[in-house]
């Protein structure tokens, strides 16, 4: 894919990093003169010096190539800005940002950022889950808020254990995507059977969350 990351910092670096390992195209943009020559000695990425706030500079990294632009500096100001200028003037498909202040999350996504990023409330979620050993977590929602990923534990005692797919009763617009099971991955299909243990990834719509998490593993106590 051809990805624009908007910000060079610690969270922009280390992303430029793991997608050119994953043989993407990356294009940083970044106001910082001296970050941008540090980031050129050590990337095959193309660097643009700018604002991204800027059309211009989005311009110069070939934005109308994107398949997505990720914006990612410390500033959710300017992260909104950028994403809003790919979407409504370059109709750049999918706008990744990264949320630095957890109260704009909503503001994020009600002004149509695919993916709004609130790195506070994933650490959260995951510090909540170890000590309350708690067997839902959302982790992520996008699309304005109206769909979610969701993670569910099945425990011993699930209604879903010894079911297939083709015996639950999911609530509308939700699919398991993936089981975690032990060591592997398993793609689920219509004759596969749950088990204890099994770490099930879905997709629901948000307001379908507690439905799903009566289905797979009934009522709460």
């Amino acid at each position: 894919m051809y990805i624009i990351i908007a910000g060079a910092g610690k969270v922009g670096h280390f992303l430029a990093k793991r997608l050119l390992e994953d043989k993407h195209t990356i294009v940083l943009i970044e106001k910082d003169k001296d970050i941008c020559h540090k980031i050129s000695e050590e990337f095959n990425a193309i660097i643009v010096n700018g604002d991204a706030c800027d059309p211009h500079y989005l311009e110069e990294a070939h934005i109308e190539r994107a398949d997505v632009l990720a914006a990612v500096t410390g500033e959710d100001e300017d992260n909104l800005v950028i994403c809003q200028l790919a979407k409504e003037k370059f109709h750049i498909r999918r706008t990744v940002a990264r949320v630095n202040d957890p109260k704009n999350e909503h503001t994020f996504n009600e002004l149509g950022v695919d993916v709004p990023i609130d790195a506070t409330k994933i650490i959260a979620k995951i510090i909540e889950e170890e000590v309350s050993f708690t067997d839902f977590v959302n982790l992520m929602s996008f699309k304005r808020g109206k769909l979610a990923i969701v993670r569910v534990d099945l425990t011993d005692d699930s209604p879903a254990i010894g079911k297939n797919l083709t015996e639950l009763v999911l609530p509308a617009d939700s699919v398991l995507v993936s089981i975690i099971r032990k060591d592997e991955v398993v793609v689920p299909s219509g004759n596969t059977v749950l088990e204890p243990g099994d770490d099930i990834i879905a997709l629901t719509l948000v307001e379908n969350e507690q439905q799903l998490l009566h289905a797979l593993i009934g009522d709460l106590r």
